[in-house]
């Protein structure tokens, strides 16, 4: 019997705290306790619940237990440090912090606010200006890039005003009426931040002695402000000297030059071998993009002499349809530097003194002549240039979308068909004004192009129209399509994408002729 007693007092013992038996840990809790979330759960003073043991003798074990720092346990110590924290943190960091939750929160609601209120006041002031034009008053802007740059340069101008480069032909242009904007611009405060800052590098690499042609193609790459553009594309173009100090001079005998030719010249238009000449391009002149400015009788004078000079002075090619187009972005761009108005389409040029009139006129003959140097093949006999590039086009589209090739080949679709305009025209014909000045912005910031990068925007605007060619199954269907592609409300965003797109194939294909060939 002893010994059964002895059996059942070590059980009894034993059974008291067994080595390895659950405890609750905290500490350990997934999530880990946290004294900044669940600061409320510890009271100061209060000890975590332990597992109740009863006052017994411990077992050796027991007494290791107790004498061993644990890693899992939370001694007293421990408790009031946590207890203090939660309490401090509680009181102080906890609410200070959700203060500061609640008043961002608001600030956004309000800033949420004011920007619907800020939208519905556009609307609002969209809708006048609509009714205003159809009331005869002043128009939205002319080109998309431009639109960009009208309300940056405005908001630049009243921060800081810089004086034009004395090279310019005139004092200053008038500053751009306030508040226009383009009906494709998405008028946002960062894009107006972009567009002033853009503005400023331009006038700052402008207002140098000597400016850095290659930089100011880089800048000019991606569109260039409407107030800097005439004088941009004059220097891009090869018409001005890089340096400031000779333009005024160039200006003049370049001026000077182009009215001798004009009255040696131009008399001669009705003599029996020139009044063929005289005559096509008198026919062409009304059949212009835009027809509304083309049709004033003061623009149709200054495109007769331009085109009838030109004509005269390079006998090689003389005048060909098309050429005809080239002139209208010079003489939009340069009448620009002259007026308030956005669209110039509309504006009476007649209005303008003779001395101003006489100076865009010249420059924009001085520039046209420029660009087609580069380009002359393109209207010599036969146009050989033009009849290559639609070759070229052709084998360049076979390899960066076979389907669409195989579509138009199926159906008889001969590149020629459509392309030779957009080649003849340089896609005039095809985009809106707008589009087409902002188009060469990039022409004149790349070397050659007119003559190669031309190509590649026109790939890529051909393969923009993917999807509706294969949905055409008619040739005659497909042919109407191309030739009158729906570009009307295109603006800047997809001329951007447009010119995106042609850079990524010339990067491809031009250091690659071998792609061409099949």
């Amino acid at each position: 019997m002893a010994s059964d007693g002895g059996r059942k007092q070590f059980w009894k013992r034993s059974g008291a705290k067994v080595p390895g038996s659950i405890q609750h840990v905290y500490g350990a809790q997934h999530p880990p306790f946290d004294p900044l979330l669940h600061g409320t759960l510890v009271k100061p003073g209060s000890k975590p619940p332990t597992t109740p043991v009863k006052l017994k003798k411990v077992s050796t074990f027991q007494e290791f237990e107790s004498n061993t720092s644990d890693a899992w346990d939370l001694g007293d110590d421990d408790d009031e440090l946590l207890a203090i924290a939660a309490e401090n943190l509680n009181t102080e960091v906890v609410m200070e912090t959700a203060h500061r939750v609640i008043e961002n929160h608001s600030k956004l609601q309000e800033q949420h606010k004011f920007q619907e209120e800020h939208l519905q006041e556009e609307k609002q002031v969209e809708s006048v200006e609509l009714t205003s034009i159809a009331c005869g008053d002043n128009r939205l802007v002319k080109s998309i890039s431009e639109g960009h740059t009208s309300s940056s340069s405005d908001n630049a101008s009243e921060n800081t005003s810089m004086q034009r480069s004395q090279s310019l032909p005139q004092t200053s242009a008038p500053p751009l009426v306030s508040g226009m904007a383009d009906c494709n611009t998405s008028v946002t405060p960062a894009l107006t931040e972009r567009e002033a800052s853009r503005l400023d590098k331009f006038k700052l690499l402008l207002a140098g002695p000597n400016t850095d042609l290659e930089e100011l193609r880089k800048l000019s790459w991606s569109g260039i402000p409407k107030r800097v553009r005439p004088i941009a594309w004059k220097l891009l173009s090869g018409y001005l000297p890089a340096n400031v100090d000779r333009r005024e001079s160039t200006l003049q005998r370049k001026r000077k030059e182009y009215f001798a030719f004009v009255e040696q010249y131009y008399d001669s238009r009705n003599d029996e071998n020139h009044q063929d000449t005289y005559r096509q391009i008198h026919i062409d002149i009304p059949r212009m993009s835009p027809e509304v400015l083309s049709l004033q009788p003061k623009v149709t004078e200054i495109f007769e002499r331009i085109l009838f000079i030109w004509a005269i002075r390079h006998p090689a090619s003389g005048y060909v349809q098309g050429i005809n187009d080239l002139v209208t972005p010079f003489f939009v761009v340069f009448i620009c530097e002259y007026i308030e108005e956005e669209e110039v389409e509309n504006f009476d040029v007649s209005s303008l003194p003779e001395e101003v009139l006489q100076n865009i006129e010249a420059d924009s003959y001085w520039c046209m002549s420029k660009l087609l140097d580069g380009i002359q093949d393109n209207y010599t006999f036969a146009q050989p240039g033009i009849q290559k590039k639609v070759k070229m086009l052709e084998e360049l589209v076979s390899r960066i979308d076979e389907q669409v090739h195989r579509h138009l080949d199926q159906h008889e679709v001969k590149y020629l068909q459509f392309a030779f305009r957009w080649m003849n025209n340089l896609l005039m014909r095809e985009v809106p004004l707008r589009c087409t000045i902002r188009l060469w912005d990039t022409y004149q910031s790349e070397p050659e192009g007119f003559s190669h990068f031309h190509l590649y925007v026109c790939a890529a605007f051909l393969v923009r129209w993917r999807k509706e060619i294969l949905e055409e199954k008619d040739f005659q269907e497909l042919l109407i399509f191309l030739q009158n592609l729906p570009t009307v409300h295109w603006g800047n965003e997809e001329i951007s994408v447009l010119l995106a797109e042609a850079y990524r194939l010339k990067f491809a294909f031009a250091d690659a002729p071998n792609h061409y060939k099949k």
